[in-house]
């Protein structure tokens, strides 16, 4: 078994190998510049772990989980335009350096180049990710429409916000997963338990992110502080804070969120002791928890031997008590 490190190295090296010559060159240049701001590239290094967990060399996986990456920021590159964003991973993003029109389109052609990475397998291994593929694809889509629809409205329910989260994180995170199993030729059982296994991984990531949105450490972390409690996010820990507040508590978070004419500094102040005294924020790292425990026993049950289920292990306790 590689580290992780070793995983990061070889989808690094290739990725930066990739060829983005093609003419008109404003289709590809943007392409070749969201793909240089590098990034943590959770997603391609767990296909390729998957492919050494399941007994075959990672490099077999190589393209599957290129195709995941370039998935993954086809949809930054489309979430930018959307949020107006300035800025991705401290630089330009696409439709800032170009224009709206051409991060659209050379979004649209990352897909494609996604899909045309698979073609380096054999058919049925080619049928079962493409399959695969297409499916997380459509979901990343639905959780994408659900997080823009939560903004307006006031009823979200804490089921609806995990089932957003699923769609728009966690199934690219198991997906990743399953495509290192499908490269190596594992069984179905174990093919389904480490999609499963991804999922609840990757719900408590995004439930991890969200909380360090608001209680980690800005120099560890990489952006401000704050951020979901400024754009009025309806996050775990919002929804959670008004299930439990008391009257008077629940109308003051209420008019926070309604507003964007307070102090910033303040706002996010309050509203963090708020999470604290109504008990929301233990209740998000006890949720992080569970799904972390789950994960972690869906590994239990499946075919793999000891010292496989320990590296998965190990690299799920890194993620999930990370700073950043």
């Amino acid at each position: 078994m590689q580290s992780i490190v070793k995983y990061k190295e070889q989808i690094s090296e290739f990725i930066d190998s990739i060829s983005l010559s093609g003419t008109p060159k404003e289709l590809y240049e943007p392409i070749s510049y969201i793909l240089s701001l590098g990034g943590k590239q959770i997603r391609p290094v767990l296909t390729l772990m998957a492919a050494d967990v399941f007994g075959i060399d990672p490099k077999k996986a190589i393209y599957a989980a290129t195709a995941i990456e370039l998935f993954h920021n086809f949809s930054l590159m489309h979430d930018d335009i959307m949020d107006d964003a300035p800025l991705r991973r401290g630089h330009q993003t696409v439709h800032e350096k170009w224009d709206i029109n051409t991060a659209i389109l050379s979004g649209d052609a990352m897909l494609i180049l996604a899909y045309q990475y698979f073609e380096h397998y054999e058919p049925i291994v080619f049928r079962d990710l493409a399959k695969l593929f297409s499916k997380t694809a459509i979901e990343v889509c639905e959780g994408q429409q659900w997080d823009i629809c939560f903004e307006n409205r006031n009823d979200v329910t804490i089921p609806e916000y995990i089932q957003m989260i699923k769609f728009k994180t966690a199934v690219l995170v198991a997906a990743a997963l399953k495509m290192g199993a499908i490269v190596a030729g594992t069984t179905q059982e174990n093919s389904e338990k480490i999609y499963d296994f991804g999922l609840n991984l990757g719900i408590a990531f995004q439930l991890q992110d969200d909380y360090l949105d608001a209680f980690g450490d800005e120099a560890t972390f990489g952006k401000t502080i704050g951020g979901d409690i400024l754009e009025n996010k309806k996050t775990f820990l919002y929804l959670k804070a008004l299930l439990n507040a008391k009257e008077s508590e629940k109308h003051e978070l209420e008019g926070l969120f309604s507003t964007n004419t307070v102090n910033e500094a303040e706002k996010i102040k309050r509203v963090k002791e708020l999470f604290l005294s109504t008990g929301s924020a233990k209740e998000s790292q006890k949720l992080i928890e569970d799904y972390t425990e789950t994960a972690l026993n869906i590994l239990e049950t499946m075919d793999l031997a000891e010292d496989k289920k320990e590296q998965l292990r190990t690299f799920s306790h890194e993620l999930m008590n990370r700073r950043v």
